[in-house]
């Protein structure tokens, strides 16, 4: 083997994995702690996830059903957030971008500034501990929503979030309404991102990563439908930042062993390995490791080359 983090892997060292430096370059802050942290905290318990849920659709009615009634306000988010950037760092995670939804203005007593405050102290509070590198997040669904796309502009202006990321339906919102929202915050030297491929296409991959001039996709797991994409993918530098886990859970792959990340990796694109949502797919970044190493999907080596580059 060539670096213990292999040699762990091969092993089934937990401890050893966990211990290794990680990146997590796909979660979603709201739902980043470990369901069981919340539930000391509630001092009660929650109704644990199903291990399939029908897509986009059934987890959201998982979370309005078990998570929602407890979660959907502002002290507890600052818990979770928290909770989550901790754990992050017992698993080995150094570098670490997750998203605040700026919807979350709606819950703080100050609004934005209140938002754009505390994710500014959480940076400061981990610094030397995690890279912690707040990101803004939006649904397509809000996009029609004048107000929030406001405070979504306003903060890109603060210039306390490193990197953006549009989420949710592929089918709720074209790329070229949000084109000049990305134009901003390109401007702002922000990181771009956005969710597409996840149950979608290639072409769709290709078209949004174009229109919105991505640096890097959350899942894009549809590329693998096309050799073409996949090396337009490869030869511009566009990362996928993939969650297999979530992908199998939300029905968008049958199993991790044909997990398309092979396809993908196989072909030159550049892949990371997620968590996405941790409170509800229960995987640490350590986990997915040891998860496609035992399912097969990679050589000890090759996931040593992938969480390298990830830090990079």
């Amino acid at each position: 083997m060539s670096s213990a983090f292999a040699e762990a892997l091969a092993a089934g060292d937990t401890a050893a994995i966990r211990s290794t430096a990680k990146a997590d370059l796909h979660s979603h802050l709201y739902f980043a702690a470990p369901i069981a942290d919340v539930e000391r905290w509630l001092g009660r318990t929650v109704e644990r996830p199903p291990p399939r849920m029908d897509g986009l659709d059934g987890m959201r009615e998982y979370a309005r059903r078990a998570i929602n009634p407890y979660m959907d306000n502002w002290t507890a988010f600052e818990f979770v957030a928290d909770a989550a950037v901790r754990h992050a760092q017992s698993d080995g995670v150094v570098l670490l971008e997750t998203s605040i939804d700026i919807w979350a203005v709606r819950h703080h007593p100050e609004g934005l500034r209140g938002v754009v405050a505390f994710a500014a102290s959480l940076e400061s509070q981990f610094r030397g501990q995690v890279d912690f590198r707040p990101e803004v997040g939006f649904s397509r669904s809000f996009v029609s929503k004048d107000q929030l796309m406001s405070s979504l502009s306003e903060a890109i202006e603060t210039g306390v979030f490193r990197s953006i990321d549009m989420y949710a339906h592929e089918h709720d919102c074209e790329p070229e309404a949000v084109r000049w929202i990305y134009e901003k915050a390109r401007s702002h030297g922000m990181k771009l991102k956005a969710h597409v491929g996840e149950f979608g296409g290639a072409d769709e991959v290709k078209r949004t990563v174009e229109i919105l001039q991505l640096e890097e996709v959350q899942h894009g797991i549809g590329a693998a439908e096309s050799a073409a994409v996949m090396h337009w993918l490869a030869d511009n530098r566009t990362r996928l930042n993939v969650c297999p886990t979530s992908n199998v859970v939300l029905g968008a792959v049958a199993d991790l062993k044909s997990h398309p990340i092979r396809v993908l990796y196989d072909h030159g694109v550049d892949v990371t390995i997620n968590t996405d949502d941790l409170m509800i797919f229960g995987q640490s970044v350590s986990d997915e490791y040891l998860n496609l190493y035992r399912a097969g999907v990679f050589t000890a080596d090759e996931l040593e080359e992938i969480r390298i580059r990830s830090l990079r």
